[in-house]
């Protein structure tokens, strides 16, 4: 008998690489409930009872409907914030804190249900220190990371370790004239530490002399490690200037990257890893929401058949 359970895909409207898993989905004949949590609740609808065998009940989207205790898995890929905008400040802010820990509850306690990633998980896995301590824990080598409000310490840092990285510990979307941009990663010297530093939480890491760039997938027990060539203190930056080269994943990093998974309960997970001229992989961050369906198409790696393996729950 043919498994008829959905996967349910958490996303925004515009998302290229959800559309690519959906569309193989659809030709395994596997079910897709697809929303934006925005969505709710102007085109989406929940209804859940709690039971002793769980919740019980239903989501609705204008042309699908989800028995919420018969989710095979959940794909969670950076869905759009709550919105009220019809209501006044107070009660928007409100109706959005119920949102969050109704809607939001209720899709995070699916039983039965093999979420990539669990988005509570994914929440604890994105701050940088824990992640920096979980790969350091696991055996991964990590640069010298400080994480500091204090100037004095900065300056300190940069005069022991040498050339340092500073690096936001969260990137989020500033405003200049009509143009979206971020904090850039860059340099930093002794000289350029200022009081300024006191007014919030910093990080500054070692820079690695690195001979290229490794970004490696990891889905389910899969690893895909692809190295990226660019002289490019970020290769982010710039995607016209980079060369792509599917490697093998060292045992030693593999085991390590699936110990630090297991320690946020993670089943997805993109790592970037800078490589010194000696050969040794230097961890510098995981994002378990990270883009990875552009190496798929550089390198040839069946990196989308293997994710929704992974979400269809192959043995």
């Amino acid at each position: 008998m043919s498994d008829l359970r959905p996967v349910l895909v958490v996303t925004s409207l515009y998302d290229p690489t959800a559309d690519v898993v959906i569309a193989e989905l659809h030709d395994r004949g596997i079910p897709v409930v697809r929303f934006d949590a925005g969505d709710f609740p102007a085109s989406l609808s929940v209804e859940a009872e709690i039971t002793q065998d769980g919740l019980r009940g239903r989501l609705e989207t204008p042309s699908r409907t989800a028995d919420l205790g018969n989710v095979r898995a959940l794909y969670y890929r950076r869905p759009s914030g709550f919105a009220f905008p019809h209501l006044d400040q107070q009660d928007a802010r409100f109706a959005i804190t119920q949102a969050r820990y109704g809607l939001g509850g209720v899709i995070a306690s699916l039983p039965n249900c093999l979420y990539v990633n669990h988005p509570h998980y994914t929440g604890d896995a994105e701050f940088k220190p824990s992640g920096l301590a979980a790969a350091a824990k696991a055996g991964l080598r990590v640069p010298p990371t400080l994480i500091t409000s204090n100037p004095d310490a900065a300056r300190t840092f940069i005069k022991q370790h040498g050339p340092t990285i500073y690096k936001p510990l969260w990137n989020p979307l500033y405003r200049i004239g009509d143009v979206s941009s971020v904090v850039k990663i860059a340099e930093v010297t002794a000289e350029d530490i200022d009081d300024r530093v006191a007014g919030t939480a910093h990080l500054f890491q070692k820079r690695i002399p690195k001979a290229a760039d490794i970004r490696v997938t990891v889905m389910g027990r899969h690893t895909f490690s692809v190295r990226i060539d660019s002289d490019l203190l970020d290769w982010r930056t710039d995607y016209s200037r980079l060369r792509y080269t599917a490697v093998e994943t060292p045992a030693d990093i593999e085991l390590a990257l699936h110990e630090y998974l297991d320690h946020f309960g993670l089943h997805f997970g993109a790592f970037d890893f800078a490589v010194d001229a000696a050969g040794q992989w230097w961890f510098l961050e995981c994002n378990p929401s990270g883009q990875w369906y552009w190496l798929e198409r550089e390198t040839g790696l069946p990196m989308c058949a293997t994710l929704v393996d992974l979400l269809e729950r192959k043995p």
